[in-house]
Protein backbone atom coordinates (compact mmCIF):
# COMPACT_ATOMS: atom_id res chain seq x y z
CA UNK A 1 0.00 0.00 0.00
CA UNK A 2 1.36 3.37 -0.51
CA UNK A 3 -0.33 6.64 0.14
CA UNK A 4 0.31 10.67 -1.67
CA UNK A 5 2.95 12.81 -0.63
CA UNK A 6 3.78 16.42 -1.88
CA UNK A 7 6.98 17.25 -3.23
CA UNK A 8 8.20 20.97 -1.22
CA UNK A 9 10.36 21.74 -4.24
CA UNK A 10 7.57 21.83 -7.16
CA UNK A 11 4.23 20.89 -5.61
CA UNK A 12 3.28 17.67 -7.62
CA UNK A 13 2.03 14.48 -6.30
CA UNK A 14 4.22 11.58 -5.65
CA UNK A 15 3.44 8.32 -3.76
CA UNK A 16 5.13 6.23 -1.71
CA UNK A 17 5.16 3.09 0.03
CA UNK A 18 4.53 2.66 3.90
CA UNK A 19 8.06 2.36 5.83
CA UNK A 20 8.30 -0.02 8.78
CA UNK A 21 9.99 3.13 10.55
CA UNK A 22 7.49 5.66 9.23
CA UNK A 23 10.18 7.11 7.46
CA UNK A 24 10.49 7.73 4.05
CA UNK A 25 13.44 9.33 2.03
CA UNK A 26 12.29 9.98 -1.45
CA UNK A 27 13.17 11.66 -4.70
CA UNK A 28 10.46 13.44 -7.11
CA UNK A 29 9.71 11.93 -9.73
CA UNK A 30 9.45 15.33 -11.73
CA UNK A 31 11.94 17.65 -10.52
CA UNK A 32 14.38 15.21 -9.00
CA UNK A 33 14.82 17.19 -5.35
CA UNK A 34 15.34 14.71 -2.19
CA UNK A 35 13.42 15.00 0.65
CA UNK A 36 12.06 12.85 3.68
CA UNK A 37 8.47 12.40 4.90
CA UNK A 38 8.06 11.47 8.28
CA UNK A 39 4.54 10.20 9.39
CA UNK A 40 3.47 10.82 13.13
CA UNK A 41 1.48 7.31 13.05
CA UNK A 42 2.17 4.75 15.27
CA UNK A 43 2.49 0.85 13.63
CA UNK A 44 -0.78 -0.05 15.07
CA UNK A 45 -2.73 2.66 13.45
CA UNK A 46 -1.15 2.34 10.04
CA UNK A 47 -1.97 -1.65 10.13
CA UNK A 48 -5.40 -0.99 11.36
CA UNK A 49 -6.15 1.36 8.81
CA UNK A 50 -4.47 -1.00 5.98
CA UNK A 51 -6.99 -3.33 7.27
CA UNK A 52 -9.92 -0.61 6.86
CA UNK A 53 -8.55 0.10 3.56
CA UNK A 54 -8.95 -3.70 2.65
CA UNK A 55 -11.98 -4.15 4.11
CA UNK A 56 -13.32 -1.09 1.76
CA UNK A 57 -12.36 -2.45 -1.12
CA UNK A 58 -13.49 -6.16 -0.84
CA UNK A 59 -10.38 -7.89 0.41
CA UNK A 60 -12.23 -9.44 3.98
CA UNK A 61 -9.33 -11.82 4.64
CA UNK A 62 -6.63 -9.79 3.72
CA UNK A 63 -8.16 -7.22 6.36
CA UNK A 64 -8.50 -10.16 8.97
CA UNK A 65 -4.64 -10.15 8.98
CA UNK A 66 -4.20 -6.99 9.10
CA UNK A 67 -6.59 -5.99 12.20
CA UNK A 68 -4.87 -8.92 13.89
CA UNK A 69 -1.81 -7.37 13.68
CA UNK A 70 -2.83 -4.28 14.75
CA UNK A 71 -4.05 -5.77 18.10
CA UNK A 72 -0.37 -7.05 18.56
CA UNK A 73 1.21 -4.16 17.74
CA UNK A 74 -1.21 -2.24 20.00
CA UNK A 75 -0.16 -4.53 23.27
CA UNK A 76 3.75 -3.56 22.34
CA UNK A 77 2.31 0.02 22.44
CA UNK A 78 0.94 -0.37 25.27
CA UNK A 79 3.72 -1.97 27.09
CA UNK A 80 6.26 0.58 25.81
CA UNK A 81 3.79 3.93 26.86
CA UNK A 82 4.15 2.32 30.05
CA UNK A 83 7.43 1.61 30.45
CA UNK A 84 8.56 4.96 29.58
CA UNK A 85 5.96 6.57 31.58
CA UNK A 86 7.59 4.70 34.99
CA UNK A 87 10.54 5.76 33.27
CA UNK A 88 9.65 9.46 32.96
CA UNK A 89 7.78 9.46 37.33
CA UNK A 90 11.85 8.67 38.01
CA UNK A 91 13.36 11.22 36.37
CA UNK A 92 15.42 8.28 34.17
CA UNK A 93 17.24 9.38 30.88
CA UNK A 94 14.67 8.87 28.01
CA UNK A 95 17.01 7.64 25.99
CA UNK A 96 18.79 4.82 28.15
CA UNK A 97 15.19 4.64 29.05
CA UNK A 98 14.39 3.63 25.69
CA UNK A 99 17.24 1.78 24.67
CA UNK A 100 16.39 -0.44 28.08
CA UNK A 101 12.93 -1.23 26.34
CA UNK A 102 14.25 -1.94 22.89
CA UNK A 103 16.65 -4.38 24.20
CA UNK A 104 14.20 -6.07 26.83
CA UNK A 105 11.86 -6.89 23.61
CA UNK A 106 14.31 -8.09 21.69
CA UNK A 107 13.65 -11.15 24.15
CA UNK A 108 10.12 -11.46 23.14
CA UNK A 109 10.18 -9.52 20.05
CA UNK A 110 9.63 -13.32 17.75
CA UNK A 111 7.21 -14.81 20.65
CA UNK A 112 3.17 -13.47 20.75
CA UNK A 113 2.81 -15.40 23.62
CA UNK A 114 5.32 -13.75 26.01
CA UNK A 115 4.32 -10.59 24.26
CA UNK A 116 0.96 -10.83 25.63
CA UNK A 117 2.10 -11.53 29.21
CA UNK A 118 3.96 -8.32 28.82
CA UNK A 119 1.21 -6.62 28.40
CA UNK A 120 -0.88 -8.22 31.35
CA UNK A 121 1.31 -7.28 33.69
CA UNK A 122 1.88 -3.92 32.20
CA UNK A 123 -2.25 -3.29 32.48
CA UNK A 124 -2.19 -4.52 36.29
CA UNK A 125 0.43 -2.57 37.54
CA UNK A 126 -0.55 0.41 35.60
CA UNK A 127 -4.34 0.15 36.07
CA UNK A 128 -3.65 -1.99 39.50
CA UNK A 129 -6.62 -5.05 38.42
CA UNK A 130 -6.96 -7.67 36.21
CA UNK A 131 -7.34 -7.53 32.69
CA UNK A 132 -10.06 -9.37 31.95
CA UNK A 133 -10.83 -8.23 28.37
CA UNK A 134 -7.92 -10.74 27.44
CA UNK A 135 -10.35 -13.79 26.81
CA UNK A 136 -10.53 -16.00 23.15
CA UNK A 137 -14.03 -14.68 23.33
CA UNK A 138 -12.99 -10.90 23.44
CA UNK A 139 -10.05 -11.29 21.57
CA UNK A 140 -11.85 -12.84 18.42
CA UNK A 141 -9.09 -15.38 18.40
CA UNK A 142 -11.13 -18.46 16.91
CA UNK A 143 -12.13 -16.37 14.61
CA UNK A 144 -8.62 -15.21 14.16
CA UNK A 145 -7.28 -18.38 13.86
CA UNK A 146 -9.75 -20.07 11.24
CA UNK A 147 -9.03 -17.10 8.69
CA UNK A 148 -5.20 -16.62 9.12
CA UNK A 149 -4.36 -20.47 9.84
CA UNK A 150 -7.02 -22.45 8.74
CA UNK A 151 -7.53 -20.80 5.57
CA UNK A 152 -11.05 -19.91 6.02
CA UNK A 153 -12.61 -17.16 3.77
CA UNK A 154 -15.01 -14.98 5.89
CA UNK A 155 -17.59 -12.51 4.85
CA UNK A 156 -17.47 -9.12 5.12
CA UNK A 157 -19.87 -9.06 7.79
CA UNK A 158 -18.02 -11.47 9.77
CA UNK A 159 -14.81 -9.29 9.17
CA UNK A 160 -16.82 -5.94 10.72
CA UNK A 161 -17.73 -7.52 13.72
CA UNK A 162 -13.94 -8.58 14.28
CA UNK A 163 -12.66 -5.26 13.17
CA UNK A 164 -15.19 -3.38 15.76
CA UNK A 165 -14.38 -5.68 18.68
CA UNK A 166 -10.43 -4.89 17.83
CA UNK A 167 -11.27 -1.12 17.52
CA UNK A 168 -13.20 -1.18 20.96
CA UNK A 169 -10.34 -2.76 22.58
CA UNK A 170 -7.83 -0.14 21.08
CA UNK A 171 -9.97 2.81 22.06
CA UNK A 172 -10.51 1.57 24.93
CA UNK A 173 -7.06 1.09 26.26
CA UNK A 174 -5.88 4.11 24.86
CA UNK A 175 -8.56 6.28 26.72
CA UNK A 176 -7.21 4.57 30.21
CA UNK A 177 -3.68 5.35 29.19
CA UNK A 178 -4.48 8.94 28.29
CA UNK A 179 -1.46 11.36 28.00
CA UNK A 180 0.94 8.04 28.94
CA UNK A 181 0.51 6.96 25.42
CA UNK A 182 2.85 10.47 24.68
CA UNK A 183 5.35 8.72 26.16
CA UNK A 184 5.76 6.39 23.04
CA UNK A 185 5.17 8.99 20.87
CA UNK A 186 7.83 10.78 22.26
CA UNK A 187 10.53 8.16 21.39
CA UNK A 188 9.07 8.23 17.57
CA UNK A 189 9.85 11.96 17.77
CA UNK A 190 13.41 11.05 19.15
CA UNK A 191 13.84 8.43 16.18
CA UNK A 192 12.65 11.38 13.88
CA UNK A 193 15.04 13.96 14.88
CA UNK A 194 18.46 11.51 14.93
CA UNK A 195 17.10 10.61 11.05
CA UNK A 196 17.10 14.18 10.14
CA UNK A 197 20.04 14.91 11.70
CA UNK A 198 21.70 12.77 9.67
CA UNK A 199 20.58 13.74 6.21
CA UNK A 200 22.51 15.43 3.60
CA UNK A 201 22.83 19.21 3.33
CA UNK A 202 19.68 20.28 0.77
CA UNK A 203 17.07 17.43 2.28
CA UNK A 204 13.92 18.85 3.26
CA UNK A 205 12.06 17.18 5.76
CA UNK A 206 8.48 16.68 6.03
CA UNK A 207 6.36 16.15 8.60
CA UNK A 208 3.06 14.95 7.84
CA UNK A 209 0.08 13.77 10.26
CA UNK A 210 -2.27 11.14 7.98
CA UNK A 211 -6.02 9.95 8.58
CA UNK A 212 -6.53 7.28 10.44
CA UNK A 213 -9.86 5.63 12.56
CA UNK A 214 -7.80 6.01 15.72
CA UNK A 215 -7.26 9.95 14.74
CA UNK A 216 -11.00 10.06 14.73
CA UNK A 217 -10.81 10.17 19.04
CA UNK A 218 -7.95 12.42 19.00
CA UNK A 219 -8.86 14.94 16.22
CA UNK A 220 -12.01 14.56 15.32
CA UNK A 221 -15.77 14.41 16.49
CA UNK A 222 -15.60 11.15 17.84
CA UNK A 223 -16.95 11.06 21.39
CA UNK A 224 -16.60 7.66 24.10
CA UNK A 225 -20.00 5.49 24.14
CA UNK A 226 -22.37 6.01 26.70
CA UNK A 227 -21.66 2.73 29.46
CA UNK A 228 -24.42 0.13 29.69
CA UNK A 229 -27.31 0.19 31.66
CA UNK A 230 -28.48 -2.84 32.80
CA UNK A 231 -32.48 -3.19 32.65
CA UNK A 232 -35.23 -5.68 33.93
CA UNK A 233 -36.76 -5.66 30.71
CA UNK A 234 -33.58 -6.97 28.49
CA UNK A 235 -34.66 -9.92 26.57
CA UNK A 236 -32.43 -13.15 25.25
CA UNK A 237 -31.89 -12.22 21.60
CA UNK A 238 -32.80 -14.97 18.99
CA UNK A 239 -29.06 -15.90 18.78
CA UNK A 240 -28.87 -17.53 22.12
CA UNK A 241 -26.23 -15.05 23.01
CA UNK A 242 -26.90 -13.37 26.47
CA UNK A 243 -27.94 -10.07 26.35
CA UNK A 244 -25.23 -8.25 27.81
CA UNK A 245 -23.03 -9.69 25.29
CA UNK A 246 -25.28 -8.90 22.43
CA UNK A 247 -25.39 -5.08 23.98
CA UNK A 248 -21.54 -5.03 23.90
CA UNK A 249 -21.18 -5.79 20.08
CA UNK A 250 -23.87 -3.83 19.03
CA UNK A 251 -21.80 -0.48 20.59
CA UNK A 252 -18.28 -1.79 19.53
CA UNK A 253 -20.16 -2.03 15.67
CA UNK A 254 -21.54 1.65 16.50
CA UNK A 255 -18.28 2.90 17.63
CA UNK A 256 -16.53 1.50 14.58
CA UNK A 257 -19.18 2.53 11.83
CA UNK A 258 -19.18 6.11 13.60
CA UNK A 259 -15.28 5.94 12.78
CA UNK A 260 -15.08 4.28 9.30
CA UNK A 261 -17.96 7.14 8.68
CA UNK A 262 -15.73 10.03 9.54
CA UNK A 263 -12.30 8.45 8.61
CA UNK A 264 -13.42 6.37 5.84
CA UNK A 265 -13.35 8.83 3.10
CA UNK A 266 -10.43 10.45 3.93
CA UNK A 267 -8.67 6.62 3.87
CA UNK A 268 -10.40 6.43 0.48
CA UNK A 269 -7.09 9.30 -0.73
CA UNK A 270 -4.38 7.03 0.50
CA UNK A 271 -5.03 4.35 -1.91
CA UNK A 272 -2.62 3.16 -4.57
CA UNK A 273 -2.63 5.41 -7.44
Amino acid sequence: MDFPTTCPTCGRENRAEYADSSVHDLSCAHCGAAYCVLVRKQKFEVLFDLGTRALMDGYAREAVASFAAALERFFEFYVRSFALERASDTAADFGEATAALTGTWRHVASQSERQLGMFALAYLLREGKEPDFLTPAALGADFRNRVIHRGELPGRADVEVYAAQVFALIDRLLTDLGDGAKQAELAQEQAFALHIAALPDGVTAVFEEHPGMFRARRFGTLAPMPKPHKTATQSTPKSGMNSARAYQQAQQQALFQRALEERGKLLKGFKGG
